[in-house]
């Protein structure tokens, strides 16, 4: 019960819409998710993947946010309405940590064993930012929205842009130019598609001269 009071009062310190307790205890998806992930964490330890794995996916189905058992969470963490947040197995989360809907911290698919990301004390992620891989944000940095955050990030710092880069640290801006240019699948069918189909023209042409001759 200490943990539900400590997590429901810290939604009032995070969240000045969030009116009375009995509304935070009921409507706030981010606590309801935190909550249930517990349980399955609980039960994630004792090695009974399956059974953590179904509360897992309940809570998953009950507020769309998608937190795997095996995560590593600390204290008054907080989700801010939450939809669409996905955390994956080997994420470690430190205190006072704050993540927005649409966040991701996943893995790039290319590692093992320790694959997703670490983010310690007080690090804030805004809304749809993914930060993936096994790397660390330090504390108390921000990552910004829609941010892709592939490399550690230093302590007290700013990040944003695709790929993430710092552009606060220690209060003092730093000078890095962003790049928000993204890969473009269909550009580049549609680049390989016109290679292909100008050596099959040549290939023509020269069946075409020999046939000639």
């Amino acid at each position: 019960m200490t943990r539900i009071r400590e997590d429901i009062q810290n939604v009032f310190e995070q969240d000045p819409a969030s009116g009375s307790r009995l509304q935070v205890f009921l409507t706030y998806p981010g606590l309801h998710a935190v909550w249930l992930y517990r349980i399955a964490h609980f039960f994630w330890g004792l090695k009974l993947p399956l059974l953590a794995r179904m509360i897992s996916q309940f809570g998953r189905f009950l507020t769309g946010i998608e937190i795997h058992p095996g995560a590593t969470i600390g204290r008054r963490f907080f989700i801010d309405h939450g939809m669409g947040v996905v955390i994956g197995e080997t994420t470690v989360i430190g205190d006072d940590v704050t993540i927005f809907q649409g966040v991701t911290l996943g893995g790039t698919g290319k590692e093992e064993g320790k694959r997703h990301p670490t983010l310690e004390n007080g690090v804030l992620v805004s809304a749809g930012a993914r930060v993936l891989g096994n790397i660390t944000i330090g504390a108390y940095s921000k990552v910004g929205a829609s941010s892709v955050v592939l490399k550690d990030v230093p302590p007290n710092s700013t990040v944003v842009g695709i790929p993430g880069r710092v552009v606060i640290q220690d209060g003092i801006k730093v000078d890095a130019p962003l790049d928000h240019k993204l890969p473009d699948p269909v550009s580049e069918c549609q680049e390989r598609m016109e290679i292909e189909l100008e050596r099959l023209r040549q290939e023509v042409e020269l069946i075409k001269g020999g046939l000639h001759k």
